[in-house]
């Protein structure tokens, strides 16, 4: 957690999500979660960012989780990035739309906005569920009247400088477009 020196009350920004979140690679002060703390501060809005991920996460791990760290943290925003590795490992699109649902909705009983991160998978499984997981972001989108980054590595995942040897993980030269990318929708909750 990065505090904010603007002496206002700050509102709380609650990222739950996995490596892509988590600066998995790199430090974690190069990682998107911590440059939006910053660029916070640079435009004096009064908000404190928590970053709640974990690498390997999924959506179940994420539900299993949700209560306690929406307790801890009382968010004013939950930016939800889940869902990449219930992907690559071939889970079931609508177990982790009903997880992604569950979580969602608690937040919402709680007071916060949502906006998803969604993200895309490689064609390992076939473009049949490729296209049946990324269904779920919009799905989410439209269902529970939430905020959608279609894609939030959309300007770097088919760029290999911008990605980790692993071609899954962003590097630290990717981390600013990430942020660039997710700013774009989140300015309008603040």
């Amino acid at each position: 957690m990065v505090m904010v020196s603007t002496g206002a009350v700050a509102k709380n920004i609650l990222v739950v999500g996995d490596s892509l979140c988590a600066a998995h690679g790199i430090n974690a002060e190069q990682g998107w979660v911590t440059l939006l703390q910053h660029k916070l501060q640079v435009e004096n809005k009064s908000f404190q960012v928590f970053n709640e991920c974990i690498s390997g996460d999924t959506s179940a791990g994420g539900l299993a989780r949700i209560d306690a760290i929406l307790s801890k943290h009382k968010p004013d925003i939950l930016l939800l990035e889940l869902g990449a590795n219930d992907g690559l490992r071939g889970l079931s699109p609508k177990i982790m739309q009903a997880n992604l649902t569950e979580i969602t909705q608690r937040a919402q009983k709680l007071g916060a906005k949502v906006l998803l991160l969604g993200i895309r998978i490689p064609l390992n499984y076939g473009k049949r569920y490729s296209d049946m997981f990324y269904a779920v972001y919009p799905a989410l989108e439209k269902n529970l009247k939430v905020g959608l980054v279609p894609f939030m590595l959309e300007d770097v995942a088919l760029n290999k400088e911008l990605m980790q040897a692993d071609g899954l993980h962003p590097n630290a030269a990717a981390q600013p477009i990430l942020l660039e990318t997710i700013w774009g929708h989140l300015k309008g909750l603040l």
